[in-house]
């Protein structure tokens, strides 16, 4: 069994990770680290990588994964769908896939991890090819080891996101992520 921490819009070798190891659970009891996977993603926009972060509510001592609550005093939602947008809009499964995506940018949701495992159930289900439907299946989340002190950067790379993969690639993009190392 392999345990991975939560992501936002994962990178691609997170996914590969996962759909290597067979039985893989999501933790969220470890301290919630900033500036990592858990909240952010990277893009290829027409400038080159672009970094999207969900903002996320300050608390005064460390917290649990779990427990972390998105911020909305900014605009955040309408800055990443728009980014999005400008970074996919020609692509081949776009005009597709946005309709799976969109939502989770019209509507708040109070936690981060809720807001990770609801693009990671549509992520999945499209790279097995199964469009999402209502009543997702939950992926399991883990409550045990701490992942505060691992550098996450280092162990999924820089790569880009796996909407890069999906938009880019389609039905494809499972048979992508099985034949590239990671």
């Amino acid at each position: 069994m392999v345990i991975l921490p939560t992501t936002y819009w994962g990178p691609e070798a997170w996914y590969r990770r996962l759909l290597q190891a067979g039985e893989t659970e999501v933790e969220v009891m470890e301290s919630f680290v900033k500036q990592t996977y858990r909240n952010r993603c990277t893009i290829l926009s027409p400038d080159g990588p672009l970094t999207l972060s969900v903002p996320v509510k300050k608390v005064e001592s460390k917290q649990y994964t779990r427990d972390v609550e998105i911020s909305y005093q900014s605009k955040w939602q309408h800055q990443h769908w728009m980014a999005i947008m400008s970074a996919y809009k020609h692509t081949p499964y776009f005009d597709y896939y946005q309709e799976f995506f969109r939502p989770f940018y019209e509507r708040e949701t109070r936690l981060l991890t809720e807001l990770n495992e609801g693009i990671h159930e549509v992520v999945m289900h499209l790279l097995m090819n199964h469009p999402p439907e209502n009543g997702l299946t939950r992926y399991p989340l883990k409550h045990t080891s701490d992942w505060s002190g691992l550098n996450l950067e280092a162990c999924w790379g820089n790569g880009m996101s796996i909407m890069d993969l999906l938009f880019n690639w389609g039905p494809e993009a499972l048979q992508i992520l099985a034949k590239k190392e990671g």
